[in-house]
């Protein structure tokens, strides 16, 4: 999975090839397709107010975009190992807090970067506060980390687990 040190991204080889390969399609497929729709669209004549054409422009941009992210994250990353299942919370893994110590009120989350966000589970930057706050921490230790109003929270590890999905 991920973890941002300085500039360095770490990441799984399955991880790395995924990205990859996204970054492959947009620069090869995915801008030949675009380029189409955006010439076909110029065809259709007043580009002031040709809908298809404003459309394909925002979506060749966002394109574009993703491609400068990508480039930048692999130039920096470093293929490694999946963390280890021994308990100790690090980038890479699904962990389970509870806030003050009480058992009811908990977040189970994945601790990666934006790319591995996913609608199965909710993803936590290392670098956020509450992720910076319980690296390194074992499962039944209490962590601490600070809150946007700069107060302090405290969470117990409850689970902590490579994720495997």
């Amino acid at each position: 999975m991920t973890q941002t040190s300085e500039n360095v991204t770490w990441l799984t080889q399955e991880a790395y090839n995924k990205l990859r390969d996204e970054l492959e399609y947009l620069t090869g497929p995915a801008r030949t397709e675009i380029a189409a729709k955006i010439a076909a669209a110029r065809e259709e004549g007043d580009l002031r107010e040709n809908g298809g054409y404003h459309a394909a422009k925002e979506e060749q941009g966002k394109q574009e975009l993703r491609v400068r992210q990508l480039t930048q994250l692999l130039e920096n990353a470093k293929v490694g190992e999946a963390p280890a299942a021994d308990g100790v919370v690090a980038p890479g893994m699904v962990v389970t807090i509870a806030f003050d110590g009480d058992e009811d009120d908990t977040l189970t989350f994945l601790l990666a970067s934006r790319e591995y966000a996913s609608a199965d589970i909710e993803t936590y930057s290392p670098q956020s506060p509450l992720g910076a706050g319980v690296i390194g921490h074992k499962v039944g230790e209490d962590a601490e980390y600070e809150l946007p109003n700069g107060k302090k929270a405290s969470v117990r590890i409850l689970k902590a687990e490579p994720y495997t999905g």
